[in-house]
């Protein structure tokens, strides 16, 4: 027995004494998980996200790192921590002595604030992060990016007319204000908003070739990149005493709630919002939900809502050849490509809806929903030479010219579209040639 466990602890110690080995031959090397750390597109002076890989010692012997540095030390913006220890800026912007035993590895972290460029376009941010070996042997990682600069508001409010057009990039902290009484206008200029904020218009907005989305410019996986992400911020906001808005050529893509239009009383000759071939797309619940608003949409796009790509309750909504595709892909229990009706709540408001030369379609095989409150109140709608997935109704005054699409049409639903990649979320809602609906939709 004594003979047995002399053996086994000289085997045990044999054992550690080779996990404590440690070479210098400099005929061994690293390898890593990545050769070029690429990070994304990231705003000037704001922190990205952290980004890893692994630095793997595949050998049978253990090897040292006498120094593991930025090869531009501090001069950068990037921030490294080997294995759980940060490089220390103050002295070189590295550590010394880490070890890494045979056949195993550490994960090195990788963070970056992008100084000003003092240029309108990104402009190439790298460096390499040095490993030194005892054996006197180097190895490199190359660490890059594009910083981008931009103008940082923290809860801006217009309170007196404003027209903002800039080639720099507007990143909002906190909700972006129109007070009751002023006018914001934005031409070419494009807005990036942070997680919880959102433009709140109590007075006007007038924006033109605008493009309004999330401050985010990563990936939430290598395939995805956050700006096919729906939720990233919290929309634009119409309240009560706002009217005359226009919005032309813009998009809103990805926010929580696309545009929401309080109730407030109708002005025949004036539209409350007005939108002229804009986009809004991708929005977790509605792309756009209307209470008693005048409302005109004309060759606009609105896709893809994990509500519904239009809800309208009572109001007086004018459409013209606009498309309306309902693909959102991250939730089944998503809502109508057209949701109308005329009550709000427990409340019955009067509902007018004309639309013409458009395109309604979508994953279900109805996407088109008018429901009425069964009273006296106005539920008035028309259908003029459009293309809808829906039920379809004869002999009705109401529909004129319909193409009415089912779910067994070949050529319906997502093959109308160039491209509907389930896969990457990207859509392109351009018609395809052998598309029924040639000549109807926004494009």
């Amino acid at each position: 027995m004594k003979r047995i466990f002399y053996f086994l602890l000289i085997m045990i110690c044999a054992a550690c004494e080779n996990d404590d080995s440690f070479s210098t031959s400099t005929g061994l090397k690293l390898s890593f998980s990545v050769d070029t750390l690429k990070m994304d597109t990231t705003f000037s002076n704001v922190p990205t996200s952290t980004y890893a890989f692994w630095v793997h010692n595949n050998n049978d012997a253990g090897l040292k790192l006498q120094t593991v540095r930025l090869k531009r030390g501090n001069q950068t913006g990037f921030r490294v921590n080997v294995d759980g220890v940060y490089l220390d800026n103050s002295n070189g912007s590295q550590t010394s002595n880490v070890e890494i035993r045979r056949k195993d590895s550490i994960q090195v972290f990788v963070e970056l604030t992008a100084a000003t460029t003092q240029q309108q376009a990104p402009k190439l941010v790298e460096d390499d992060l040095l490993f030194c070996l005892e054996s006197g042997r180097e190895q490199q990682v190359n660490l890059r990016a594009w910083a981008w600069d931009a103008k940082k508001l923290y809860d801006p409010v217009i309170d007196t007319d404003t027209e903002i057009e800039t080639a720099t990039p507007l990143v909002i902290y906190g909700d972006l204000t129109v007070k009751e009484g002023a006018t914001l206008t934005l031409r070419n200029t494009e807005l990036y908003f942070h997680d919880g904020a959102g433009v709140q218009v109590y007075g006007r907005l007038v924006a033109e070739n605008c493009l309004l989305r999330g401050d985010r410019l990563d990936h939430l996986f290598d395939y995805l990149p956050y700006d096919r992400v729906s939720g990233q911020w919290d929309g634009v906001h119409f309240y009560e005493s706002s009217t005359a808005n226009l919005l032309e050529d813009t998009e809103i893509r990805n926010a929580r709630e696309g545009i929401v239009c309080d109730s407030a009383a109708i002005e025949a000759d004036i539209y409350r919002l007005a939108m002229k071939e804009c986009v809004v797309h991708n929005s977790l619940n509605a792309n756009i939900s209307a209470v008693n608003t005048h409302l005109l949409l004309d060759h606009c796009q609105l896709s893809n809502a994990g509500g519904d790509c239009v809800a309208l309750f009572g109001g007086d909504m004018t459409m013209s050849h606009c498309t309306l595709a309902q693909f959102y892909p991250y939730s089944a229990q998503r809502g109508d490509a057209l949701y109308f009706t005329n009550r709000w709540g427990q409340k019955s408001l009067p509902m007018t809806l004309y639309c013409e030369g458009s395109i309604v379609t979508g994953y279900a095989d109805d996407v088109l929903n008018g429901e009425m409150l069964a009273d006296e109140t106005a539920f008035i709608y028309r259908f003029n030479h459009c293309l809808l997935r829906t039920k379809e109704v004869k002999d009705s005054p109401d529909f004129i010219d319909i193409l009415w699409e089912t779910p067994k049409d070949e050529a319906g639903g997502k093959k109308h579209f160039v491209t509907i990649d389930e896969t990457n979320f990207i859509y392109d809602f351009h018609l395809v040639e052998t598309s029924p609906a040639q000549g109807l939709g926004c494009y």
